[in-house]
């Protein structure tokens, strides 16, 4: 009993993520099947947005997974299958994708919002290392008026 634990651990280390082809949609042919495989594990499924079609159960997945192999019976090439994939869906189909015009912000944005957050960081930590303006002391006036308020309040 306790080496089930144990044995469940060591089966989710080892287990590889889940494909979601369905018998229906494979190729006949090894080597097609192989390249549909390849091109729609770099695809994104634009459901789930963070697995290729090929891991997504979604019904748009799978669509996009059929539509890849149509294109590839059809005798398409890789490139073209994608090419037709980004003529549809744009370049957020793609899990990795090109550096261009229209994909520059994907790039380089992560990396400004973190050096705008380490600049704010270090510029807040140097306001807080100065030390405080000097208040100045108190009239003789206010520091009686003073006394006089904490004395009431003891009272």
């Amino acid at each position: 009993m306790r080496l089930a634990p144990l044995l469940l651990c060591l089966g989710l280390a080892f287990a590889g993520p889940a494909i979601a082809v369905q018998p229906d949609e494979v190729l006949p042919d090894a080597a097609l099947e192989q390249r549909a495989r390849q091109l729609s594990g770099g695809l994104r499924c634009l459901v789930c947005q963070n697995q290729s079609i090929d891991d997504s159960d979604a019904p748009l997945a799978r669509d996009l997974r059929i539509l890849v192999r149509e294109r590839l019976v059809a005798g398409d090439s890789d490139r073209a299958v994608v090419d037709f994939v980004v003529a549809r869906y744009g370049d957020f189909v793609l899990l990795s994708p090109p550096v261009n015009a229209r994909t520059v912000a994907l790039w380089i944005g992560p990396f400004a919002i973190l050096a705008f957050g380490m600049l704010f960081l270090w510029r807040r930590r140097g306001r807080a290392a100065t030390p405080a303006a000097e208040t100045p002391a108190l009239s003789p006036d206010e520091q009686r008026r003073l006394d006089e308020l904490t004395r009431a309040e003891r009272d």
